[in-house]
């Protein structure tokens, strides 16, 4: 062996060993006898990246190329530096190239396929990925980035055979168990993809993405504790995985595990307003953060979001005519919540009354089709009704864009179940929040948010990224066909025989240590009151008893409801004599059916969106003697009702009277006034003027 080729074959041997700095000062020195070598310039740059040095290893397989421009090493090596540095464009021409050279050379096909797919286009790089597995059948690495290829096109089936195929090669393939547990979980084969996350976290238990997974799927099974566990574990071998962060927080509130509560969402808020990635906003809804946190938490997803799909967007180029001023709108509605979900609930009635405006009506469906009444009522109210619960965002985006909508309603924001990756595509002219996601969306890509003057009063208007469109009366609709049952005698719901039933039937979640001690004052002050709550999983109500036997309440004044079918849980409320509402996450579709089931709905009109539905309920119904302003006075209002069975009486009546007096469940009338802000929206659009608050 020659002097170089031996020099040559030591500095590939330092960089699969691990040691770069010492390859790249061998290769430094090499190139100072040898400038003419193309394959010292080579490792040299690959030396030089490795150090994170991106810039000098460009420049140096650059000198390469020019020594070799037909090596189709150096071109795939100078195409994967570009595409690390964010140059997917010249990777791609690059690869491009190296393709003529070789074109069936399964390196560069499968590096062909990663430059299609980071400048959106999906498509080119599936194809690509699956001519390098069909050049190299056994290349375990294109047959994973085949199956995330096709899990973004939408094709899930496809996307859990390639990942089998990858596993089949290679047994315990961290990378194949975690895209098939991603194909496995779009499936919604929960149980399953946890089972595929789980072998991961054998297969590699440093790292933190497989515990984060599983307590993603954990949840989706209703396995709170263990998902707590799986959450935590990820958090202590990643303490910078913000998402594990997040979620544990959230899970914590869901068990009424309150031990270090505080701590940790302090923790959270600091990483927030650190601009940390990976928070969720609807949880962090649940913390004790101002409008202002909200929004830079939803503005950090948003931003992250909008990086995945700018490159598809950009490529895309979408255009969308202005319109003409005379044409009936064309208004599309996008929830995971149409069937048998709050969201429908709430809806239903509207979309019925909205059919006799001249609107035409596009529900797209992202939630499986379940047979339910509801479901079935809104397919028949839409004028078009589309079922894309099999679509990827991406397909989605496209089905929306194909209708040609004036304007698009997304009840979903950062729900569960939302694509806003979708709607970041910007399929529709005009998009807006509505309904489910109570705050910011801190979107771009989300032009108003639809609200009233007591959920979002101007002076919260400024922590919004949206223009509000205000409605005349409240912001949230209600189905008005609802059925107040007879409900089961006291004793049959496990309520004593006499005394005052305080209820709050909210998320667990949404209880606090802060909400919790002012319910406990007001059953501290009134003797013979019991507190209906719902009842939560893994030992959630126990923990609740404990918490109020260490605060001197006898553990048996708390009363957990089950859950029902909602009739008859609806029917319950006529038991209840007052609602206790939660902070700073207070009742919205519950608080709507308390108040439909003529229970009083009591609350403290908070600094956020999402504390202040309630007490938007209660104004529009006429009763805003109902809004406490602060703790102290909740407290005594509730303590007052409980010692005043006469003024318990006439509360009740006062809200039968109101609920049909007022036109807070008027249906009708709120399909007029949404049109009316629907086609003041599009108005402006059409004469070319940009979104504005709209009063």
């Amino acid at each position: 062996m020659s002097d170089l080729a031996a020099r040559l074959d030591r500095i590939a041997e330092l960089i699969a060993g691990g040691r770069p700095d010492l390859a790249a000062a061998e290769a430094a020195a090499l190139r100072a006898h040898e400038p003419r070598d193309a394959e010292a310039a080579r490792l040299h740059g690959i030396a030089l990246f490795q150090l994170g040095r991106g810039a000098e290893a460009i420049a140096t397989l650059e000198s390469a190329r020019v020594l070799a421009p037909h090596s189709v090493d150096v071109l795939c090596n100078l195409a994967s530096v570009r595409l690390a540095g964010g140059d997917a464009a010249t990777a791609l021409e690059a690869l491009e190239a190296a393709l003529l050279l070789a074109p069936a050379h399964p390196a560069v096909l499968n590096g062909l396929g990663n430059a299609r797919r980071a400048i959106g286009d999906i498509v080119g790089a599936r194809d690509a990925y699956a001519a390098a597995t069909q050049a190299q059948p056994g290349h375990v690495g294109a047959w994973c980035n085949l199956a995330a290829a096709e899990l973004a096109l939408g094709d899930h089936a496809a996307g859990e055979g390639a990942a089998r195929e990858a596993l089949a090669l290679a047994p315990g393939h961290p990378e194949a168990l975690f895209v098939l547990g991603h194909a496995l979980a779009a499936e919604r084969r929960h149980g399953e993809a946890e089972a595929a996350y789980a072998a991961g976290e054998r297969s590699t238990p440093r790292d933190a993405r497989f515990p984060y997974q599983r307590g993603l799927m954990l949840e989706e099974q209703k396995q709170f504790a263990r998902a707590a566990d799986a959450h935590a574990r990820a958090l202590a071998l990643d303490p910078d995985l913000d998402a594990a962060l997040g979620q544990l927080a959230f899970l914590r509130r869901q068990l009424c595990d309150w031990r270090g509560l505080d701590a940790l969402s302090t923790r959270l808020r600091a990483r927030a307003a650190a601009g940390a990635p990976g928070l969720a906003p609807f949880g962090f809804l649940a913390e004790p953060a101002s409008p202002a946190e909200q929004l830079r938490c939803a503005r950090t997803h948003a931003t992250a979001i909008d990086g995945r799909v700018a490159a598809l967007r950009a490529r895309n180029a979408w255009q969308h005519a202005a319109g003409d001023p005379d044409a009936p709108l064309r208004v599309g509605f996008v929830a995971n919540g149409f069937a048998h979900h709050p969201t429908a609930l709430l809806v239903v009635a509207f979309i019925e009354a909205l059919r006799e405006e001249a609107v035409g009506i596009h529900l797209f469906s992202t939630a499986p089709a379940d047979g339910s009444t509801l479901q079935r009522r809104l397919q028949a109210a839409a004028h078009a009704w589309h079922d894309v619960h099999e679509a990827s965002a991406s397909g989605l985006a496209d089905a929306i864009r194909t209708e040609r909508l004036d304007v698009l309603l997304d009840l979903d924001g950062y729900c569960a179940g939302a694509m806003p990756e979708a709607l970041a595509l910007r399929p529709a002219p005009l998009q807006v929040n509505w309904l489910a996601y109570p705050g910011t969306l801190g979107a771009p890509w989300i032009d108003y948010v639809v609200a009233d003057r007591i959920v979002l009063p101007e002076s919260l208007h400024a922590q919004f990224s949206e223009h509000v469109a205000w409605l005349p009366r409240c912001f949230q609709p209600s189905d008005t066909t609802r059925v107040v049952g007879i409900p089961p005698s006291r004793e049959q719901c496990g309520l004593p025989p006499e005394g005052v039933v305080y209820a709050c039937l909210n998320n667990s979640w949404k209880l606090d240590p802060a909400t919790f001690e002012r319910m406990l004052a007001v059953l501290r002050a009134v003797p013979d009151a019991v507190l209906w709550l719902l009842s939560a999983a893994d030992g959630a109500d126990d923990r609740l008893r404990a918490e109020a036997a260490r605060r001197g309440v006898d553990a048996q004044r708390l009363v957990f409801a089950p859950k029902l079918d909602h009739a008859a849980y609806l029917a319950r409320y006529r038991h209840a004599d007052l609602f206790l509402d939660t902070a700073p996450y207070g009742a919205h579709t519950t608080a709507s059916d308390a108040i439909w089931a003529g229970c009083p709905v009591l609350t403290v009109a908070g600094p956020t969106f999402a504390s202040r539905v309630a007490a938007s309920l209660n104004h529009h119904l006429g009763m805003p003697q109902l809004n406490a302003p602060d703790d102290a006075a909740f407290v005594a209002n509730a303590v007052r009702l409980g010692r005043d069975a006469d003024a318990r009486r006439a509360l009740r009546d006062a809200v039968a009277t109101a609920r049909g007096a007022s036109g807070l469940f008027d249906m009708r009338a709120y399909a007029r006034d949404f049109a009316t802000l629907l086609a003041r929206m599009v108005a402006r659009r059409r004469a070319g003027l940009g979104p504005a608050a709209l009063h």
